[in-house]
C-alpha cells in the first residue's frame, strides 16, 4: 500500500505500528527517527525499522506515509521540523490522545498542506513505554478514531481508514471536539481519578499498610495509575477544558453517594448501584468485553 513509512518516535506506539505494517505487507520500507540515536539503533537491531534517519525531516524524505508517534506536547515542533516536505502525496498521521489541540497545531504549521494530515487516536497502549515493549499485536482488535477536518483530503482519509482496518482495527470517525469530550469522560478523567486515589491513600500514615491489603478489585481499578507520567501530563493539560467539565459531573455523582451514605439510606444506595451495574453489564455485552 505504501512505499515508505517515515516513523517519527520509535517507542511503544510507533514501534508497534511499524511492526504491524510490516507483518501485513502495508509498507515496503521503514525509516525511523527518535531524539535518542540509541533508540533508533535499537529499533534497527530489533528489525522494527530498516534505516535510521538523523532528523525528523530526513525520515519524511521519500516517505508517502508518516506517523508521528510523539507526545502531544511535541507535536507542533515535530510538524515544524517536517513541514517543508509535506505535500499532497504525503499522508501524515499522529497517535495523540487529544485531537482539538493537535488539529489547531496542524492548521498553524502546515497551512495550505494541512489536507495531508489525518488526525488519529488508536485506543490502545500499555503501562510501559519504549521500543523494547513494541508489540506487533498492540493495535489488533482495537478501536481507532479518525478526526478529519474540512480540508482533510478525501483520498488520504480513505487510505487511513483502509490502513487501520488492515491492521485489524475498528475505525470510527468523529469531530475533534466530540472526540475530546468523549475521551475526557471515559479515559482522561478515569486516569486522573486513579492518580488521585493512590495519592489520597499514600497521604495517610497507614497508606502503605492499606496497599498491602488491597486485592484484585483494587488492582484492576488502579492499574492505569502506573501510566507514563510525561504522556499523561500532556494529555491532562491539553484537554483541560473538557477534563474539568467531566470532573464536575463526577464530583456531583460522588457527592450524591456520600449523601446517601451519610443518611444511611440503604435502599437508595442499592437502587443506584443496581442502575450503574445494569449500565456496566450492558456496555460489556455491547462491546464484547471480558471484564
Amino acid at each position: 500500500m505504501f512505499e515508505q513509512l517515515g516513523l517519527i518516535g520509535c517507542g511503544l506506539m510507533g514501534g508497534s505500528f511499524a511492526l504491524a505494517c510490516k507483518r501485513e505487507g502495508l509498507v515496503k520500507r521503514v525509516v525511523g527517527y527518535s531524539k535518542s540515536p540509541s533508540t533508533t539503533e535499537r529499533a534497527k537491531q530489533l528489525g522494527i525499522i530498516d534505516d535510521a534517519a538523523p532528523s525528523a525531516l530526513l525520515a519524511v524524505s521519500g516517505s508517502d506515509l508518516v506517523l508521528m508517534a510523539v507526545p502531544v506536547s511535541a507535536t507542533e515542533n515535530t510538524l515544524k521540523a517536517i513541514a517543508n516536505l509535506v505535500n499532497p502525496k504525503t499522508m501524515v498521521m499522529d497517535v495523540g490522545s487529544t485531537k482539538k489541540d493537535v488539529v489547531d497545531m496542524a492548521r498553524r504549521v502546515l497551512r495550505t498542506q494541512v489536507g495531508s494530515f489525518v488526525p488519529a487516536h488508536p485506543i490502545t497502549g500499555k503501562e510501559v513505554a519504549g521500543i523494547e515493549h513494541a508489540d506487533v499485536n498492540l493495535y489488533h482488535g482495537q478501536q481507532v478514531v479518525l478526526t478529519p477536518i474540512e480540508k482533510t483530503l478525501t483520498s488520504h482519509l480513505r487510505k487511513a481508514s483502509a490502513l487501520w482496518t488492515a491492521l485489524g482495527c475498528r475505525v470510527l470517525t468523529m469531530s475533534p471536539d466530540a472526540h475530546d469530550a468523549a475521551f475526557a469522560s471515559v479515559s482522561h478523567l478515569p486516569h486522573m481519578i486513579a492518580f488521585a486515589l493512590i495519592k489520597g491513600i499514600m497521604a495517610q500514615p497507614q497508606g502503605s499498610e492499606y496497599l498491602d491489603l488491597a486485592g484484585p478489585g483494587f488492582r484492576d481499578f488502579s492499574r492505569i495509575a502506573a501510566s507514563d507520567p510525561q504522556v499523561w501530563r500532556d494529555i491532562l493539560l491539553s484537554n483541560k477544558t473538557q477534563l474539568l467539565a467531566q470532573s464536575q459531573y463526577f464530583r456531583q455523582a460522588l457527592e450524591s453517594f456520600e449523601k446517601m451514605v451519610e443518611a444511611e439510606d440503604g435502599d437508595a444506595i442499592a437502587s443506584e448501584i443496581a442502575k450503574v451495574s445494569e449500565i456496566r453489564a450492558a456496555w460489556r455485552m455491547a462491546t464484547n468485553r471480558t471484564a
